[in-house]
């Protein structure tokens, strides 16, 4: 690929999903692109301190934050998939019912230990607990995965007994058994958004990996990896 290659920087919940697109688009553009995934709220503060990137991928609210401080070009913002969370154990353990708000609340409650994470599914479970009024019952026996680092991670482990994430962070992990999807009526789904940076130095070819992403034809690639186009 003689072109130059463009960087990008996203969550961990878009890793996978995004390392399979990229590869495509670089095959047919002829053109690399070079991805690093971290912690959302990590990625963030990187923009923010001014890191040269090219093309950013985050939850709709940080896209709109790094809009909104003149970090990333507001006209260039495409979304990209659609988020729901999933539920997850150590492979070959008990699997409890999560087939309705009640068994899943009612198994959280059993659990001897709860996994989440720092980014929007962490802020929606949290409010979760305080709705269904069980956080003083599990606030002693919740852990927040750090940043960077999947709940499957902890799940696999046996660090904690249950975790619940993106879905697309807990499909295809060793030595977890995904329960399934959070039920129908508590479901949080996180949309994923991309713009450009304002100091991108090839916006030409930014734009058209940015109408990549969001072009229909990704639709197959992001269910593969539980995820839905925007």
């Amino acid at each position: 690929m003689s072109n130059p290659a463009l960087a990008m920087l996203s969550s961990m919940a878009t890793r996978s999903l995004l390392a399979e697109l990229v590869a495509e688009y670089g095959r047919g553009a002829g053109r690399a692109v070079h991805l690093q995934s971290a912690g959302g709220v990590d990625v963030a503060r990187r923009v923010e301190a001014g890191e040269v990137v090219d093309v950013v991928v985050l939850a709709s609210g940080a896209i709109g934050q790094l809009i909104a401080q003149g970090l990333l070009a507001a006209d260039s913002r495409v979304d990209v998939a659609r988020s729901g969370m999933g539920v997850a154990v150590r492979a070959g353990s008990a699997r409890p019912a999560i087939g309705s708000a009640q068994a899943l609340r009612d198994a959280l409650l059993s659990a001897a230990s709860i996994g989440y994470s720092t980014g929007p599914s962490g802020k929606y479970l949290l409010s979760l607990f305080e709705r269904w009024g069980v956080m003083p019952q599990i606030a002693q026996r919740i852990v927040q995965a750090p940043a960077g680092v999947p709940v499957a991670t902890l799940v696999a482990r046996g660090e904690v007994e249950i975790g619940l994430q993106q879905l697309s962070e807990l499909l295809g992990v060793p030595g977890i058994a995904v329960l399934g999807p959070l039920p129908a009526d508590i479901q949080h789904v996180t949309m994923f958004s991309a713009a450009m940076s304002s100091r991108c130095a090839q916006p030409q070819a930014a734009r058209a990996l940015l109408a990549f992403l969001a072009d229909p034809a990704a639709a197959p690639c992001k269910q593969r990896h539980g995820m839905e186009s925007a």
